[in-house]
């Protein structure tokens, strides 16, 4: 295996593998440049672009850039910002050229002009948020994910366990997402149900870019970021529409030879005297696939339906409104524990599969000025996000003589009403974002029957107010700091009614300092408060007691320290961090003699080394990560993974790309290696090592300018294999949830 997976990568790093322009301009950032004089826009655009910048102070004389709010590339926010100055550009080779209509124009290739040019340089890292990584509308469009596993394919600090969207759980540098602060499109998301499924069900063909914060979160990404922050960002109808365009859309199918499953995405979008929207629904059907063993995995069959609306609208004035909502709903049937396989051992009355049905839903209002004047640059956000599980839970109370257990409904659902009003202070040396937010989260189980004189239904709630102030500065040449605080205060009530008011302080500190035109050094520091976490919905026991001083708040410190080097093309990053969380809870469905009271204290630490290549038309990177996670000073073990962490390891990618122009031809692929791990408890079998393959081609055909054919052949080699963040592979009663075996997917693209 080791020598075909070696084949493999060689013939991918010499075979020329997508067309896709450098990095520097193409990568997805979140901008926050008001309008403001030309010159002092471009210093923002540099600075939070992470380009080196240079302008002729000729034209910039007496032009004022339009704002740029948003996830975006650097050159679609080159345009938004250039737009209405008179100002033309072009993007080619590292260089943004930038023309003057008025001016004599000087011709260059392809029929751009130009008589003043911005230098765009070498890729530099952001707003001094260093341990951020962003995957954006490029990198997404590249990859053709079908689930989370695959959006973070690529990053091998960011694993993802079980192998079906409605139960897989992401784990930033082996720590689960419930210890992160999770937003989709700026709204909370507290989605703590049930162990057994996804923390966040989310269909990633809605989104435009994820944003991940590993370790040190800004102030400005929520309360709770006890180990960093995830930020989803869906697609809007302004980022699909092409210059000039006022309507169209897309229809796209891919259908999966190893499942029989059909998946078809279909959307509309506009813009009109102010108005601008956008329709999204995609629907997925197909069986149960089959894994390395040549087996079909029971209960991993397609059934999912997602939808995404947006509309907005702007005023001359620059007020702009915008509403949308995401829904997401699985329902089908899944192996009764829907991340597990099977365990043996377990009483022959309880089924292999049940139906399990989960719902997710976010509605988003935002409102923002484009046009801001001075340092009033507002942003107000008002949001409801909710994710229910429906299904049956068995009983036996009576041995079951017949064999057939009880059955009973049990639904279980977290929500999270929230919101924030902040604004953006910019001046010369960078900017600072001020604000406030909110959450009011809700932990409900109905879990009962009547006729069976059964009832476990309960609930815990919680409200948080907090205040916060991110700076982002340049204070001198070649340095760039971003810190912060937060103040929060949070109001918990118990399933018997104990409320418990507790408050504290966040605070963090990073900084990049370019050590030479080529070399950057980064570090930063946090310590965050998080208050009292909910507890997971299906095994909420109203018998709980909380004792006289409530549950500890969670309280975490993190710490990052690297080097990034960059030169005409080559980049290379090594990085070493450190979270520690304290006194995380832990709940029990039958707690100790305490009652529901049960801390850990968690330990991840580990590094991480990249390094990359990029040229005109393709690229190859390779990534490492090593994880370490202790518990109480212990290895942990998936178990604990459920909503805390996981054991991570040494895990490799190796990813490749490339175009061939004259064909409109992208081929690609990437490898991911996942050696032996042995760092488990005594007596516990060692995870199993895997290797696996997957590759693409991608083809535009030139007499059909509006359509696109893609071909992905997954787990080339047929590997048997979980995913290293899975649950269970430790435990000698658990078959894991296997992932699929060779899978070979056909995808076409329709626009109008």
């Amino acid at each position: 295996m080791i020598l075909q997976t070696s084949v493999a990568f060689v013939v991918l790093a010499a075979s020329p593998i997508l067309e896709r322009p450098a990095l520097a301009q193409t990568a997805t950032t979140d901008f926050d440049i008001p309008a403001q004089p030309l010159s002092a826009a471009i210093n923002s655009f540099g600075r939070q672009s992470g380009l080196q910048v240079t302008l002729a102070a000729s034209s910039s004389q007496g032009v004022t850039s339009a704002p740029v709010r948003g996830s975006m590339s650097a050159e679609q926010a080159l345009a938004r910002m250039l737009s209405g100055t008179g100002l033309r550009y072009r993007i080619a080779g590292g260089t943004a050229v930038i023309s003057d209509a008025s001016s004599d124009q000087a011709t260059l290739a392809n029929g751009a002009t130009a008589l003043e040019t911005i230098v765009v340089q070498s890729s530099r890292a952001g707003q001094g948020d260093v341990g951020e990584t962003v995957i954006g509308t490029e990198e997404l469009d590249q990859i053709n994910p079908r689930d989370l596993g695959d959006v973070f394919r690529q990053e091998p600090g960011i694993q993802v366990g079980s192998s079906l969207p409605m139960s897989q759980k992401v784990y930033v540098h082996g720590v689960e997402e419930t210890n992160l602060a999770v937003t989709i499109d700026g709204s909370r998301q507290n989605n703590k149900v049930f162990h057994h499924n996804a923390t966040n069900l989310i269909d990633p063909s809605l989104l435009k870019a994820v944003d991940v914060d590993a370790g040190i979160a800004p102030a400005d990404a929520g309360p709770g970021a006890l180990a960093g922050s995830i930020h989803y960002e869906t697609l809007d109808a302004l980022d699909l529409l092409e210059p000039g365009q006022s309507f169209g859309g897309f229809v796209t199918s891919t259908y999966n030879f190893n499942s029989d499953a059909v998946t078809t995405g279909l959307s509309a979008y506009g813009a009109h005297e102010g108005f601008d929207f956008l329709g999204y629904f995609s629907f997925g059907k197909g069986d149960d696939f089959v894994a390395g063993t040549g087996s079909e995995v029971p209960g991993t069959g397609t059934d999912l339906i997602s939808g995404l609306g947006k509309i907005a609208y702007e005023a001359e004035s620059g007020d702009r409104f915008e509403i949308s909502y995401d829904r997401a709903v699985d329902d089908a049937i899944r192996p009764f524990r829907s991340n597990i396989g099977f365990i043996s051992g377990r009483p022959p009355w309880e089924p292999r599969v049940r139906d399990i049905r989960i719902d997710r839903q976010n509605t988003v209002f935002t409102y923002t000025d484009t046009t801001p004047e001075g340092w009033w640059d507002p942003t107000f956000k008002l949001a409801y996000s909710s994710t229910e599980v429906d299904t049956l839970g068995f009983i036996c109370p009576s041995g079951c003589p017949s064999g057939v257990p009880s059955s009973y409904p049990t639904i279980g659902e977290t929500s999270s009403f929230n919101g924030k009003f902040e604004n953006n202070f910019a001046f010369d040396l960078g900017n600072i974002v001020a604000g406030v937010d909110f959450y009011r989260d809700k932990a409900e189980l109905v879990a009962s029957s009547a006729a069976l004189g059964f009832s476990d239904d309960g609930r815990e709630r919680a409200s948080n107010i907090g205040f916060y102030a991110q700076a982002r500065l340049e204070p001198w040449d070649r340095t760039r700091l971003s810190f912060g605080g937060r103040a929060d205060h949070q109001w918990f009530t118990g399933v018997n009614g104990d409320e418990f008011d507790n408050g504290g302080l966040s605070a963090n500190a990073s900084a990049e300092y370019d050590l030479t035109d080529v070399l950057t050094a980064k570090a930063g520091v946090s310590h965050v408060w998080a208050g009292i976490p909910l507890a997971e919905n299906f095994i909420i026991n109203p018998g709980w007691t909380y004792g006289a001083d409530g549950p500890e708040p969670v309280t975490a410190n993190n710490v990052l320290v690297g080097l990034e080097a960059n030169y005409e093309g080559f980049t290379a990053d090594a990085s070493l961090f450190r979270t520690s969380i304290q006194d995380a809870r832990i709940a029990r469905y039958r707690p100790p003699a305490s009652g529901a009271l049960v801390n850990r204290d968690l330990v991840s630490k580990g590094f991480e080394i990249a390094l990359g290549y990029e040229w005109t038309t393709g690229y190859v990177k390779v990534k490492y990560a090593h994880i370490n996670v202790n518990v109480d000073g212990e290895p942990v073990d998936s178990d604990t993974g459920n909503y805390l962490a996981t054991p991570g390891g040494d895990l490799i990618t190796i990813t490749a790309a490339h175009t061939f122009l004259d064909w409109n031809l992208t081929v690609g692929g990437d490898i991911e290696l996942a050696p032996e791990y042995d760092r488990v408890a005594a007596g516990a079998p060692a995870y199993e090592a895997y290797e696996v393959v997957n590759l693409f081609a991608e083809w535009k055909p030139e007499t059909l300018p509006n359509f696109s054919f893609r071909a992905d052949l997954k787990n080339v080699f047929d590997e048997t294999y979980s995913d290293r963040a899975t649950y269970g592979q430790e435990f000698g009663t658990v078959t894991p949830l296997y992932e699929p075996g060779r899978s070979f997917l056909l995808t076409a693209k329709a626009t109008f």
